[in-house]
């Protein structure tokens, strides 16, 4: 999955205006126009495709965190250069303040089973024993299983 592609999955699971897109850039101390948040949201086939950069989409997931949970006391984190599907896993799970047994819900809602081991490989820092990078099949079921709790009845493009 592509940066875009979770950007879009996210937009149309919260079901956010660009505005509201906007505003979880600058909640984050990035402030974005609404003609690149428009092109990072375009498919790649269309005129005007931006391909949308870790460093951003990891400072649009803080801004999504401090939408959600609140901004924490403290300096803020600094959005990290590379991401990866563990991480936007990460920003998603504590954004939305989910558990293990939340998660596992979830993922069972769309026929996806894991392990509670198995998920917290997800979550454990690189080059830990236990580590175990993230696919795109479970970041997307992930993201279905949270649009159909979000969205019910809403369709899924696997696009």
């Amino acid at each position: 999955m592509t940066n875009n592609d979770i950007l879009r999955r996210v937009r149309y699971i919260f079901d956010f205006n660009d505005e509201q897109m906007i505003t979880l850039f600058s909640l984050a101390d990035l402030d974005v126009s609404r003609a690149s948040v428009s092109d990072w949201l375009k498919k790649e086939e269309n005129d005007g495709f931006e391909v949308l950069d870790d460093r951003t989409l990891a400072v649009f997931l803080n801004g999504l965190i401090i939408e959600k949970r609140g901004r924490k006391d403290g300096p803020q984190p600094e959005p990290e250069e590379r991401i990866n599907n563990n991480i936007i896993f990460r920003k998603i799970k504590i954004a939305l303040d989910l558990k293990a047994e939340d998660i596992l819900e979830l993922l069972q809602s769309v026929d996806c089973t894991i392990s509670k081991h198995e998920l917290s490989a997800f979550f454990r820092k690189t080059g830990h024993k236990h580590f175990r990078a993230c696919n795109n099949q479970i970041l997307r079921n992930f993201l279905k299983a949270i649009q159909l709790r979000e969205r019910p009845g809403s369709p899924w493009d696997e696009s």
